[in-house]
């Protein structure tokens, strides 16, 4: 059974007599499948729809969630200068119930890798460690 992952289609516009009317799909897709070693091809594929190439939380999927994605370029500032290294790979494992990550909106990715990786631990350890490790790259100096 292959394993399935929301993503979010950016608000769509259509005109409806004279004004205009705002309609969100959600479309299920499949996870594309990234390197295991490119923190930032996974970050692209899997986390900009939301939280923004650049990691603001003003991703083209973001207008259409309940909870607004966080700007992950402030983890390290909102963490007293350190970047939240273990919170970040218990927020991608599911290991820290945290609303925004567990809810139907934002998929916890460990188990999703753990899908793709065809139960394969090490290569889900990497692909978290190099995703962590890429939104450690964003933070702002």
């Amino acid at each position: 059974m292959k394993f399935r992952v929301l993503v979010f289609c950016c608000a769509l516009t259509a005109l409806c007599g004279l004004g205009v009317a705002q309609k969100t799909d959600v479309v299920t897709v499949h996870a594309p499948h990234t390197s295991a070693t490119s923190g930032k091809e996974m970050y692209l594929a899997y986390c900009a729809t939301c939280h923004g190439k650049e990691g603001k939380g003003d991703g083209p999927a973001a207008s259409a969630l309940k909870v607004p994605p966080a700007d992950v370029t402030t983890l390290s500032k909102r963490n007293n200068g350190e970047f939240p290294s273990v919170h970040v790979v218990n927020l991608l494992t599911g290991s820290n119930a945290v609303a925004a990550h567990g809810s139907k909106e934002m998929p916890v990715w460990g188990p999703i890798f753990m899908t793709m990786e065809h139960q394969h631990t090490s290569a889900v350890r990497l692909r978290i460690a190099n995703l962590a490790e890429y939104i450690r790259s964003l933070q702002q100096k």
